[in-house]
Formats: structure tokens, sequence, C-alpha cells
């Protein structure tokens, strides 16, 4: 009879007849915490409700850069491409930097990388209030703010789950995802009234200080891992906190070779990438300017993606709850076809005045906005096991490469045809193209092993 060997997060030594001896004087001090019954409330929905706090105080900075783009073109003359190429570096950068976070929160903690990622957000946003040259926009809020944004969001979402849960982890997804939307919700209306009777510069420090605001909160409260305080992942069982592991990058380009000799990896970054193309590349970055080239005032729109958010919260939660009951693949499939008949109706929908149909469109596209986060996490983890969290960012990298590609050509075909018409026309077609390729996503066997990873 062969024997299966033990996966990491199945079980405790002790249960695989592993003797335990009693720690001697000179190792009781370096012990690790001895596992222990949770309380009424399980830890892990602490480290739950931390996280999403924290997302949605560092969620100030992906709300500004729509509102920008009139503001900085009419104080500077800078083009609009110009200006979409300072976003596009910061959406890029962002992705790109995903993976790495998640390899050097395995390696430094959790904590450690969010605090410092917060601290450079706060640091590029502040530093853009005295720029006088468009490299400046590029370098403060493409480089420093893209670098901080991109070492949290999803990955430090995907790593608190991963880590603190075994059961219920759709629905953790759902909910940390809609932490950013709960942000926008939040800061949108603030920042644009700000933009609208201030300036653009007191939205900047506000970024900023929401940034720094959360930082106390993440180093006090928030734990690495279960086992540091004595307790399992929730709904499964205790296993000790594993070592740091050593070589983050290279730990990161390793995955990424081994997934990219599979062939989900492309399919996943490339439903990923339209994703993120037809969101934060399209809609926040170019819907309030779009808007307003049809005369709706900045508040107004502005107000408009505020109700997106709430139809967010709502509809990323419930994609978590169905992911943990239905086939992945299926869901991404209706809900990038979904997403593409709507922005084919866009167009003629965009008018001065706020109606009913413009309603019904933030109310569809809303509920459909990341909705696709949580089975893409899902596949992830299905496919690659262990190193689901770090495949992961790789896969969010593709999601911001498209962003950023639509936010740098949207402000080019503005310039250029005076219109956004065609841009919203095409983002409709790659997501019909996004839903074809998610059913062609396989199944993984199951109980087909997912090799750990090699560093």
């Amino acid at each position: 009879m062969s024997v299966r060997p033990l996966s990491y997060g199945t079980r405790r030594p002790e249960a695989v007849g592993v003797t335990q001896t009693a720690p001697t004087s000179s190792t009781r001090d370096t012990a690790p915490a001895a596992p222990r019954e949770p309380g009424r409330i399980h830890r892990a929905w602490f480290a739950a409700a931390v996280a999403f706090v924290t997302i949605i105080g560092a969620a100030a900075f992906a709300s500004l850069p729509g509102l920008l783009i009139e503001p900085l073109h009419q104080e500077f003359d800078w083009s609009r491409g110009t200006i979409g190429f300072a976003v596009s570096v910061n959406l890029a950068l962002y992705g790109l930097t995903a993976p790495f976070a998640a390899a050097l929160m395995d390696r430094f903690g959790i904590r450690k990388v969010v605090a410092l990622a917060l601290t450079v957000i706060a640091g590029g946003s502040l530093a853009t209030v005295w720029m006088t040259a468009s490299w400046q926009l590029v370098l403060f809020w493409g480089v420093l703010v893209g670098l901080g944004s991109g070492s949290m969001a999803l990955a430090f979402a995907a790593t608190v789950t991963n880590r603190w849960f075994t059961a219920r982890r759709g629905l953790v997804t759902g909910i940390l995802t809609a932490a950013g939307a709960s942000g926008q919700l939040i800061f949108l209306p603030l920042l644009s009234w700000l933009v609208e009777h201030h300036g653009w510069r007191p939205a900047s420090v506000t970024v900023a200080l929401a940034a720094l605001s959360v930082v106390p909160f993440v180093w006090l409260l928030l734990r690495d891992h279960p086992a540091d305080v004595g307790l399992a992942p929730y709904g499964g069982a205790y296993v000790p906190k594993p070592a740091p592991v050593q070589g983050a990058a290279r730990r990161a380009v390793a995955v990424l070779f081994r997934a990219a000799r599979t062939g989900p990896f492309w399919l996943l970054a490339g439903t990923f990438a339209i994703c993120g193309a037809s969101t934060n590349g399209l809609v926040r970055t170019h819907f309030t300017p779009a808007a307003h080239d049809h005369g709706m005032p900045v508040t107004a729109a502005a107000g408009l993606l505020a109700v997106i958010g709430v139809f967010d919260v709502l509809g990323t939660i419930a994609s978590g709850w169905f992911t943990d009951r239905f086939e992945a693949r299926r869901l991404l499939a209706v809900y990038y076809a979904l997403r593409g008949v709507s922005l084919m109706f866009l167009p003629v929908l965009l008018a001065p005045a706020v109606h009913p149909p413009m309603v019904l469109f933030i109310v569809f596209y809303g509920l459909d906005w990341v909705a696709t986060v949580p089975p893409t996490i899902a596949l992830c983890r299905e496919h690659y096991g262990q190193d689901g969290a770090i495949v992961f960012g790789w896969v969010l990298a593709s999601h911001q490469v498209g962003a950023a590609l639509v936010a740098y050509l949207g402000g080019v075909a503005r310039d250029a045809l005076g219109s956004y018409d065609l841009v919203w026309y095409a983002s409709g077609a790659l997501c019909a193209v996004a839903a074809l390729m998610a059913m062609v996503i396989r199944r993984r066997p199951a109980g087909a092993a997912t090799a750990p990873a090699a560093v």
C-alpha cells in the first residue's frame, strides 16, 4: 500500500504518529506557541477585519486619477495622453510589484511589507503637491504610488486569506476585494468635492493622510500567521508557522517560469488583462472625463462612480459566495459576457444629466466590477496550490498591464478623435473574448498534486 505524503496545512505532527518530547530548558524560549482552542469568534475574522480596514484606507489612491485629468490639463496644459501615461505607469507597477510583494510577505511578514507600502503611497501622493513638470507626475504618482499600491491590495488580500482561512475562502476573498470598492465609495465623493472647490492639491494630501492613518492599525493589530497566536486556520488543522522563505525575488520568478509552462496560467492572465482594461484602465480612469465631455458635472460623474462602488461591494461578496458553490470558470464567463454587453450600451447613455438608463448601467456594471476576482483567485489556488498567491500576483500583473495600456491609449484616442466612443466599443468586444477564454480553462483533476515552490 502506498503512503500518501503530507501536504502543507493538512494536519498536526501528532496526528501522524510523531512522538512529541517535552521541551528542554534551552528550547522553551524559542518554541512556537502551543496550539489552543479558538474563542467564540475565531481570530481569523479579526485578521480579515484588519485587512478590510487597511484596504479601505489605501483605496483613496485608486479614487484620484480620474479626478486629476481635467485639473492637471487645465493648470499645466499637459495633454490627456501625457497624464494617462503617468496613470499607466502607476497601474503597470501596481501589477508587476504584486508577485514580488506576495513573496516578500513570505520572507519578512505581512505587517512589515504592508506598513512600508502604505508609507511609500503617502510619500508619493504628498510629493505631487510640489510638482511643476510632467516627469514629476510620472515619478511621484506613477512610480512611488504604483510601487506602494502594488505591494498590497489584492496580493495582500490573497495572502491573508490563504494563511488564515481554509473554509470560507471564497467568501473572505470577496469581502476583502470589496474593501477597495468600499474605499472608493468613501473617498470619491470627498475627493471630487475637494477637487471641485479647493483644487487637486488638497485631494492629494487627503490620499496621503488616509494611507498613513492605517499604518498603526496594521502594525499593532495584524499578525502574520495563525500559529503566532497558537491557532489553526479557520476551518483547518493547526500547522506550525513556516520558516521565512529566503530569496523572495528568486522564488517569485521561479513560480512564474513554472506557471508559464501551463495553459491555465495564460488563460487566466489573458482574461484578467481584459478585466483590468475594462475596469481600472477604462472606467475608473476615463469615465469622469468622458461624462464631462457630455456636459455632466465632475461631482455628478464621481458620484456615479461611487454608486458603482456600492453595488461592487454587493456583487463581489456575492461572487465570493458563488465561488464556494459553483464552478469558477463558468462564473468568469458569465461575468465577462455581462460586462461586455453593458459597455456596448454606455456611449448612448452619456448625457448632461443622470437619467434612469444610466442608473441601470451603473447598477448592472457595479455588480460586475471586480466580481471576477474571487473565481480567479480560486482557480489560481486550484491549479497551483501553495504557490497560488504568487501566481495570482503574476495574473494580477497582467490585469494591471491591460489597465495601463487602456489608461494611456484611452487618453490618446480622446486627443485624436475627440471622443471615447471607440474605446467603449472595443472594450466591450474584448470582454466577449475573455468570456470565451474563461470557458477554455480546464478543471484540475480531483486529487492531482501541485508541486511545492522551488527556491
